[in-house]
C-alpha cells in the first residue's frame, strides 16, 4: 500500500519573477497560482502553504482581446444598501492592472485561510519595476 507524502517542518519560500508581457490572462493566472501552490515541486503537499513568492511585472501589457475587455465585469461592494460597484476590464487595466491578474489568481486559490496566505506572497507591479531586487527572484521562461 502507497502512502501519501506529507512534509514535516517549515518550507523556505523561493524567489520567482514572472513576466506578464504578451501574455494571455488565465493562462498566466494558472502558471502564477501553480508557483504559489508549489506544484512545480516534488515534495507538493495539498494544504500546506510550500510554494514560491511570486513578483509579477509588466502587468499593464496583458495581452486580451478586445471583446473581452468590454464584456468581462468586475464587482466590488462598499458595505451599504445599493453600494454594488462595477467596472469592466477595460477600466480596470487602465486604472488598476494589477487588480485583474489578482481576481484572477484568487479564482484559482482555494477559498479559505490557506488561499489568503498564499495570496500575500503574491506581488504585482504594473511596470517593469519592482522593489524586490534584494531577494533576488529568479527569472521564469
Amino acid at each position: 500500500m502507497e502512502k501519501t507524502y506529507v512534509i514535516k517542518g517549515k518550507v523556505e519560500p523561493q524567489w520567482v519573477l514572472l513576466d506578464a508581457e504578451n501574455q494571455v490572462l488565465g493562462r498566466f493566472a494558472t502558471q502564477v497560482a501553480s508557483y504559489l501552490l508549489g506544484k512545480n515541486k516534488p515534495t507538493f503537499t495539498p494544504g500546506v502553504a510550500m510554494g514560491d513568492m511570486v513578483v509579477v511585472v509588466n502587468a499593464s501589457k496583458l495581452q486580451l482581446t478586445p471583446k473581452r475587455l468590454e464584456t468581462k465585469m468586475y464587482y466590488r461592494h462598499s458595505g451599504y444598501p445599493g453600494g454594488l460597484k462595477e467596472t469592466n476590464l477595460r477600466l480596470l487595466m487602465q486604472s488598476k492592472p494589477e487588480r485583474a491578474i489578482r481576481a484572477a489568481v484568487w479564482g484559482m486559490l482555494p477559498h479559505n485561510r490557506l488561499g489568503r496566505k498564499l495570496l500575500k506572497r503574491l506581488k504585482i507591479y504594473a511596470g517593469s519595476e519592482h522593489p524586490h531586487e534584494a531577494q533576488t527572484p529568479q527569472p521564469v521562461a
